[in-house]
């Protein structure tokens, strides 16, 4: 039996691409007669909406999808915390008051998500109130040895964290970094197989490790092309692209919909990225 889930941040409405993702993961928990959780990933700082999930639910209903909700992210803030604590207490985590614009410039590589930090702050003070809170990764690799996971689309991969170098894992502007919240939620939720899109593949390697030093479940993850623009760009709440509330109050049949977007029947403009 396979649990798969969908976790939407309330910071903007839905789109195509939101719609395509929740139905990859809404079918593959139903054709292995599992269930498929919704998880409101609501801890982004002034930018989450909590009237949005609301509208994430009618828009779900309306594409005729079946979910199970599970515990929305800024009820989980006492384990992220207790998880940062577990790994500050293994040495694994240093104060960071780095800014992006510091990083930019002092950054010898790019990563997969941009300039790899260059670990100024490793070994060095700072006030932990006024800092994010950084995973050493080198050192975090040699207490556990080489790791791989398994993509049900990409196959059996290697686990290579310092692609992305000594990444974030408690921000200042908010309780947890993605990294470690989806880590802790999946695997509270029970989740079996992480669906989501090709964008997040890299990280899953930094994901994998975080399983590794928290004891943790590993799950297997399916990542999924991502629907597009013209421009080859993805859909993206913040260019705009248009939501699925407006087609639903606008009175189209949200299940139709759901079936073109299974049979990759997409509206002009938007393709399914090979990439």
């Amino acid at each position: 039996m396979e649990t798969t889930r969908f976790a939407p941040s309330p910071n903007g409405p839905l789109h195509l691409g939101h719609a395509y993702s929740a139905i990859v993961a809404h079918d593959l928990a139903q054709e292995r007669g599992g269930r498929f959780l919704l998880r409101i990933e609501d801890i982004d700082g002034t930018r989450s909406r909590s009237e949005l999930a609301a509208e994430f639910r009618a828009d779900l209903a309306w594409l005729e999808l079946q979910w199970t909700e599970v515990a929305a992210q800024s009820a989980r803030l006492a384990r992220y915390e207790e998880a940062a604590e577990s790994l500050r207490t293994m040495g694994l985590l240093y104060p960071c008051s780095c800014t992006r614009a510091e990083i930019a410039a002092a950054a010898r590589k790019r990563g997969p998500e941009g300039p790899v930090y260059p670990g100024t702050c490793r070994g060095r003070s700072a006030d932990p109130a006024e800092a994010a809170w950084r995973l050493d990764v080198g050192r975090a690799l040699r207490l556990t040895g080489p790791l791989s996971w398994e993509d049900e689309v990409a196959g059996p991969q290697e686990a290579r964290p310092e692609l992305l170098g000594d990444v974030v894992l408690m921000r200042k502007d908010a309780p947890a970094s993605y990294h470690l919240a989806v880590t802790l939620d999946d695997a509270a939720d029970g989740v079996t197989l992480v669906t989501r899109g090709r964008d997040l593949f890299a990280a899953t390697h930094i994901h994998r490790l975080l399983q590794a030093l928290l004891d943790l479940p590993v799950p297997r993850w399916h990542h999924h092309s991502l629907l597009v623009e013209p421009d080859g760009r993805k859909l993206a709440k913040r260019r705009g692209s248009p939501g699925l509330d407006e087609r639903r109050l606008a009175g189209e049949d949200g299940s139709a919909l759901a079936d073109a977007l299974r049979a990759h029947r997409f509206p002009a403009g938007i393709s399914l990225s090979e990439a």
